[in-house]
């Protein structure tokens, strides 16, 4: 099953809290809502983003409803590393302090009718990224940004509360996970060219030593890992849904044994047969008169 989080997409737009704590509780009240409305006794929680960080914190208040935690490129695990903010120009932190307290999709409400337009060009990969599936039809995609974003941003003001300086979690997941249920197996799939810091995975997996915890970074992937790789991305949901099924309780010896992980060479095999048909589909369309 697949949803849309409250204040997000086509979903209703509720007003969220100001302060993180309180807008992180009431998005994770929605999820375990549906949960109740779908009357789901357990079930493998999938999140992407920000919706990978809500589902760890989901999974810390209701762990007895989780039967496999997979996190996609999650949001909000490491914490804000204060090196990094020192090297950045005067000029830059001027410009980020004036902007800070704006929603990070005004631009889009403030383009009005030229929002779609302004994404079309802005984002243009976004669009790229689903063309294979809607042919002909891709202007579709910035139209359904467009309209989603031109609305209330409800969902959007509780991401803005729960985060610090443009893309920092105020109360980051590695900072409480001693709070989840280390008989909750976990599978993390990260893009090797995303923007999400993932530093803090090693330090999870050290945290969890006996539990299961499957780090794989897929390869010539970005944040949008479901997408760029998406037959890699569901070759690791497929396997993480049907080990939770055949195994009640996975630890981390069953991570080695596992047969039928996907390893590095059909990774490999995979990415060199994408980038064969990508050159077929180019020479095809040279050739066509």
């Amino acid at each position: 099953m697949h949803w849309l989080l409250k204040g997000f997409g086509r979903s209703s737009r509720p007003v969220f809290s100001n302060e993180a704590q309180e807008a992180e509780s009431q998005l994770v009240r929605s999820i375990e809502e549906w949960r109740r409305e779908m009357q789901l006794e357990k079930f493998v929680l999938l999140g992407h983003s920000m919706g990978g960080f809500l589902a760890a914190s989901y999974s810390m208040q209701y762990p007895e409803r989780i039967k496999h935690l997979i996190l996609a490129d999650p949001w909000g695990f490491p914490e804000r590393p204060v090196d990094r903010i020192s090297r950045v120009p005067m000029w830059v932190k001027v410009i980020a302090y004036v902007i800070e307290p704006l929603n990070p999709l005004w631009p889009v409400r403030v383009a009005g009718p030229f929002g779609q337009w302004l994404i079309e060009k802005t984002r243009p990969d976004i669009v790229k990224k689903f063309a294979p599936v809607l042919k002909d039809d891709t202007a579709v995609i910035s139209q359904y940004l467009h309209q989603c974003n031109a609305q209330t941003p409800s969902g959007e003001s509780a991401f803005h509360a729960m985060m610090q300086h443009f893309g920092w979690a105020k109360n980051p997941i590695v900072k409480r996970m001693d709070k989840l249920n280390p008989e909750i197996p976990i599978t993390l799939l990260y893009g090797s060219r995303s923007w999400v810091d993932n530093s803090s995975w090693e330090t999870l997996k050290q945290a969890r030593a006996s539990s299961y915890i499957n780090v794989q970074a897929i390869t010539g992937a970005g944040h949008h890992v479901y997408a760029d790789k998406s037959e890699i991305f569901n070759k690791y949901v497929l396997e993480a849904c049907n080990l939770s099924d055949s195994i009640s309780h996975l630890t981390a010896s069953d991570i080695r044994s596992n047969s039928k992980s996907i390893n590095e060479q059909q990774i490999s095999l995979i990415l060199t047969n994408e980038e064969v048909d990508s050159k077929t589909a180019k020479g095809q369309e040279l050739n066509t008169p």
